[in-house]
């Protein structure tokens, strides 16, 4: 396979900002990067939805339901889609119910992801956050199994928040194996550097979550290694 350019990877990328403390000034900041760096859409809080300034750009807007811990009910969760969608979310990242996982309830697993289905039908695009890095490979599987037959569009690694850690070569290569070319697979969390990046899209990434694009983007026109610094949420 031909090594992605930074062109490439820059156009599988949603350029997130999810900090708490986030800004009205933050996200139009946010929109103008991703304008300049040719990012798929950016990805932010559904408080800041609607995103005024993304008008005038190809720029999408995905949000996130049920973050970070997804511990919340499944009619929150698809109220809080149906609202995003009418304030203009093109996607949804939704987190699963880890609890639910644990306990291998994969009928609550998938009812909750139905829920949020429902409640965003199709077009918008359902990603579905199963925080890779705290299940057993068994339990990845499963979730990404429950996400399919939900009706899902992705899965994706993490919320970038959860202290197991966020995406690996290793979960994002079983997450492939399992739904892939069906359905998507978003690695994100902590990914920062360009090796980084092309490393998870060699496993079989086909969207990427990243704060920290550009010097990712930089990395992978260069060929550095070096880190991203100074992100604290960890995506």
């Amino acid at each position: 396979m031909t090594t992605p350019t930074a062109a490439d990877v820059a156009a599988i990328v949603d350029h997130t900002l999810l900090k708490p403390e986030t800004t009205t000034a933050d996200i139009n900041a946010l929109v103008a990067e991703a304008a300049e760096l040719g990012t798929y859409s950016i990805c932010v809080s559904p408080s800041h939805l609607p995103v005024t300034a993304i008008e005038g750009t190809s720029v999408l807007v995905a949000t996130v339901i049920g973050f970070p811990s997804g511990a919340v009910k499944s009619s929150v969760k698809a109220a809080e889609a149906a609202q995003a969608v009418v304030d203009g979310a093109d996607e949804i990242d939704m987190v699963i119910n880890l609890g639910a996982v644990k306990e291998a309830n994969w009928d609550l697993v998938e009812s909750d992801i139905r829920a949020v289905r429902e409640a965003a039908p199709a077009p918008t695009v359902l990603k579905v956050i199963i925080e890779s890095a705290a299940l057993t490979d068994e339990e990845i599987v499963k979730s990404c199994e429950a996400s399919e037959r939900a009706g899902a569009d992705f899965v994706k690694t993490s919320t970038g928040f959860h202290g197991a850690g966020g995406a690996s070569v290793h979960a994002v290569s079983l997450m492939a194996k399992t739904v892939a070319p069906r359905l998507g697979v978003k690695a994100s969390g902590g990914v920062r550097t360009g090796a980084a990046a092309l490393e998870m899209i060699a496993a079989g990434a086909t969207r990427l979550g990243l704060s920290g694009t550009k010097a990712v983007l930089d990395g992978v026109a260069s060929g550095s290694s070096d880190e991203v610094s100074g992100d604290s949420s960890g995506y």
